[in-house]
């Protein structure tokens, strides 16, 4: 059976990526979360606890990661992150290509933040970024409980800008109004439904 035609979604923090996903879900595609594989991987009798408690004990706790650990972890040690990766990265990959396997529809949606900034963008068919303006963005992300104006500055720089995502995109949606995000979405699933050949 021919493999479905796979959209990479992504976007930066704040764009309303997660949002836009459920709307892939609502229009009838079947939807990857690369986020929620990590939880699950992360979560007790998860295939990354035992990896993650031989490099880093302290990170395990009640039989699961407890990712404030790793992140204070990835903070203070330079090549903890690198560590984390090379455990997770392969078992994501697992889950993704499991779940892709798995699914008889024509097309499926692999929800991924990091697709750039992962080097991903030749593993899909499509990419679709979810994009807004800076000071939406900015808005929408300290508004999370806990978040700091220093700590989204962090977790911007270590992401492809919102500019160089867009020129890189195949598609471009924005986020700003969500009937507006819908329509886009819409759209695009009709016009690739119609493009697609029969399987």
């Amino acid at each position: 059976m021919r493999r479905p035609f796979l959209i990479g979604l992504t976007g930066s923090i704040g764009m309303g990526k997660s949002t836009a996903a459920r709307m892939f879900q609502e229009a009838g595609v079947p939807v990857w979360d690369a986020d929620a594989a990590v939880r699950d991987l992360y979560s007790p009798g998860g295939a990354g606890v035992a990896a993650i408690e031989q490099i880093r004990p302290e990170a395990v706790v009640d039989g699961a990661v407890d990712r404030a650990a790793l992140k204070a972890w990835i903070a203070e040690d330079a090549t903890a992150l690198r560590q984390v990766e090379r455990i997770v990265h392969p078992l994501v990959a697992q889950d993704r290509a499991a779940f892709v396997a798995g699914t008889e529809e024509r097309m499926v949606c692999l929800d991924i933040p990091l697709l750039f900034e992962g080097g991903m963008e030749d593993q899909v068919d499509i990419v679709v970024v979810i994009s807004a303006p800076p000071e939406v963005q900015k808005e929408r992300v300290l508004s999370r409980p806990g978040m700091t104006e220093a700590q989204f500055d962090a977790l911007l720089a270590l992401q492809v800008p919102d500019a160089e995502k867009r020129a890189r995109a195949d598609v471009v949606i924005p986020s700003v109004d969500r009937e507006e995000t819908r329509r886009h979405i819409n759209e695009l699933v009709q016009k690739l439904t119609r493009e697609l050949p029969d399987a």
